[in-house]
């Protein structure tokens, strides 16, 4: 049998036997769970977002409230119309100051599970 002038190659192909992380690569799930400083950042973000929407809403309530007992304080002899802004006046804001709250809160923990995912 003749033998070729070039010698031939045979190329084994397999699963490689350790992996590298591409440079710059990362995972920020592995981050919050090994508890590193970027993850702790993370975390960290996340938190300040919804304390930002829940001192907001504080804000608005208290703007909304404060006033009330200075308002009932200069009418005197006024129970019913108290009872109304208390009852009827006041229900609404509450309620759509509590859906927007509810509202942004998901919507902060769906961009911070968006950003942890892995892809």
């Amino acid at each position: 049998m003749p033998q070729d002038p070039v010698e031939r190659r045979v190329v084994v192909t397999g699963p490689p036997r350790r992996t590298r992380r591409a440079f710059g690569y990362y995972r920020p799930r592995t981050e919050i769970d090994e508890q590193t400083t970027l993850g702790h950042t993370y975390v960290r973000s996340l938190m300040r977002s919804q304390l930002r929407a829940a001192l907001a809403v504080f804000a608005v309530l208290a703007l909304l409230v404060g006033p009330l007992p200075l308002l009932f304080a200069a009418m005197p002899d006024a129970h019913r119309l108290e009872w109304a802004v208390l009852g009827f006046c006041l229900y609404l804001p509450l309620v759509l100051l509590a859906r927007w709250y509810v509202r942004r809160a998901e919507r902060n923990e769906r961009d911070f599970v968006r950003l942890v995912e892995d892809r």
